[in-house]
């Protein structure tokens, strides 16, 4: 039998019909023969310089009418290997992110339990510490592949205020939520406060490449090394827009000149096959500064690419 939730076909009703599900999907609230579940995670206030994210969700979804269901540059019928729903938002709380951690926790933890997978739609980074406290409530610590061009290990901001969008990933390492020796950040670029800022990462196990050292690679070599990071444990990956170049996700809040295109990010994506992914989010789609949809186009078909790496299965 096929799988039980796929999208709409869009042979038979046209793709601006209907309300606005990622990849026209099914929205449906349950874990019974769900292999991923998409969640919406609009909260924004963890940003520390431009805000609007909270909208991200939102225009992701739109942008993803025009997905379809066969993968040529991986060779999958996505939706033929996988039963998936987009399950709604979680019942984010605006200003108070402390509360915010504990409604997404809420929400993903029992999907988690139920072996499903999740992709969660940003909202600011911040969301990626609730979304790791779930899943390593129930994985335990996770291997995590970061595209992204800030590493988000900084320990705090104005005055000690420990919950940022630029904070997630040292909270998550002080939490044991995930594996920094099996963990690997990808495309860091852009000015910084200091030379230990990308020092930080590596002290901490992190392997981290910058932009230049991530081009100087084929996307072979780097589905190689991400593959020899992780090994086979389970492992979260979690996309930031602005890993692309400007000109390529112009709708993000903390833009980085010099990065990579959106054919190049998404072949060096494609190569991480093999993996045992249990979850991944993609943030900080920032809709105000988004014009024509470009950067939402590109988010959803970074969703979409995840769940064709999902398809695929581990080796």
């Amino acid at each position: 039998m096929p799988p039980r939730y796929q999208p709409a076909d869009s042979l038979a009703s046209p793709r601006f019909t209907g309300v606005r599900t990622f990849a026209r999907l099914p929205h449906v609230r349950t874990t019974a023969e769900v292999d991923v579940a998409v969640v919406g995670l609009p909260f924004d206030t963890g940003a520390t310089y431009k805000v609007g994210a909270r909208f991200g969700p939102e225009s992701i979804r739109s942008a993803s009418a025009m997905l379809r269901p066969y993968n040529a540059e991986l060779d999958v019928q996505v939706f033929a290997q996988l039963s998936v729903v987009d399950y709604g938002d979680a019942p984010v709380i605006p200003g108070f992110i402390d509360d915010s951690y504990a409604a997404i926790t809420a929400t993903l933890r029992p999907l988690a339990e139920a072996q499903v997978i999740t992709l969660g739609l940003g909202g600011d980074h911040s969301i990626a510490l609730a979304e790791l406290r779930a899943l390593a409530a129930v994985h335990g610590p996770l291997a995590l592949v970061q595209f992204d061009s800030h590493g988000d290990l900084w320990d705090s901001y104005y005055g000690g205020h420990k919950y940022t969008h630029g904070t997630p990933f040292r909270r998550a390492v002080e939490e044991g939520l995930i594996l920094p020796a099996r963990s690997i950040q990808l495309g860091m670029r852009g000015s910084l406060f200091g030379q230990e800022d990308l020092q930080i990462a590596r002290d901490m196990g992190f392997t981290v490449l910058t932009t230049t050292q991530l081009l100087a690679c084929s996307p072979r070599e780097i589905g190689d090394l991400v593959r020899q990071q992780v090994g086979d444990g389970k492992v979260f990956l979690s996309f930031d827009v602005d890993f692309f170049d400007p000109a390529y996700a112009p709708g993000t809040g903390t833009p980085e000149v010099g990065g990579p295109s959106s054919f190049q990010g998404l072949a060096y994506l494609r190569a991480c096959t093999g993996i045992r992914w249990v979850g991944a989010d993609v943030v900080e789609v920032l809709p105000a500064h988004d014009h024509a949809q470009i950067t939402a186009q590109l988010a959803a078909q970074v969703g979409y690419e995840f769940l064709s790496l999902v398809a695929l299965g581990p080796v």
